[in-house]
């Protein structure tokens, strides 16, 4: 089956994301993707609070979410919008990714279980908890490209994330990022090939890239990964679309060869001395 990433610059004007993501679903369709999955907050980018605080509505209000509900409607896609900066009822933000099917309805919310707060030195400080209140539960999603657990980004590096969704029937695992360019350049493809190796599934990896108009640079270089650990997309650091076929007897075969998910086991206490 035939998926579409959408690698993009994000900035500060929610309809101008919007429209970029929109486009995108009309030019996945054209290429023949059943599904496209979209970066982390593919409504907004914005490090200024103030500023982002006007822009971010509650999901019901979301001017991005209601555009790509009509288009994934109107060209007959699946849609995983990697996330959206969306206002929760008790007035903190939550970054939530959104499993939307072809006839525009929402199939699967998940809201990022592990928020970005890290002091990488020389200034460079994130503090995602301090405006961002934390997801509290995994999903698994029946999608046409096989059955989809959802993260964002910072999850990534927590493997027993990975570990439940698999366990729970998982054979994709969407990995939307806005990585940091140090980070990225560190980590980014090491880190999506161990999570696809040691879960024997795809991986999905849909990125913001370049300089944004909030001062801020990621990192780009959206990928796909196979259950073996085979990089099928590389879609270096220029925004646009890419494609890659998603092959299930790649999964089997890889299931078969080394069967990690058969040979997992409860890890005893930890005797220390």
């Amino acid at each position: 089956m035939r998926i579409a990433l959408l690698q993009m610059s994000g900035g500060i004007d929610p309809a101008a994301n919007g429209r970029v993501v929109v486009e995108a679903i009309e030019a996945a369709a054209a290429g023949g993707a059943a599904m496209l999955f979209t970066p982390e907050m593919s409504n907004l980018i914005d490090r200024d609070r103030a500023r982002a605080g006007a822009s971010i509505v509650a999901e019901d209000a979301d001017p991005v979410l209601a555009a790509v509900r009509a288009a994934a409607a109107a060209h007959g896609v699946w849609v995983h919008l990697g996330s959206l900066a969306i206002r929760r009822p008790d007035g903190r933000f939550a970054n939530r990714a959104f499993v939307i099917d072809d006839t525009g309805a929402i199939r699967a919310r998940y809201d990022k279980l592990h928020l970005f707060d890290v002091d990488m030195g020389g200034g460079d400080r994130w503090r995602e908890s301090a405006v961002y209140a934390a997801g509290e539960e995994a999903a698994v999603v029946a999608t046409p490209a096989g059955r989809l657990g959802l993260s964002i980004c910072y999850d990534l590096r927590f493997p027993a994330l990975y570990q439940a969704l698999s366990a729970a029937g998982a054979e994709l695992l969407a990995v939307p990022a806005a990585f940091t360019r140090p980070t990225g350049a560190a980590h980014w493809q090491v880190l999506l090939r161990a999570r696809a190796i040691e879960n024997a599934c795809f991986v999905v990896a849909a990125a913001q890239t370049g300089e944004h108009q909030d001062g801020r640079e990621t990192y780009g270089r959206s990928l796909v990964v196979d259950p073996w650990g085979e990089v099928l997309l590389d879609m270096d650091e220029a925004p646009g679309l890419g494609f890659a076929e998603i092959d299930r007897d790649r999964l089997g075969e890889a299931r078969r060869r080394v069967p990690v998910l058969d040979h997992r086991r409860t890890i005893p206490p930890v005797a220390a001395s």
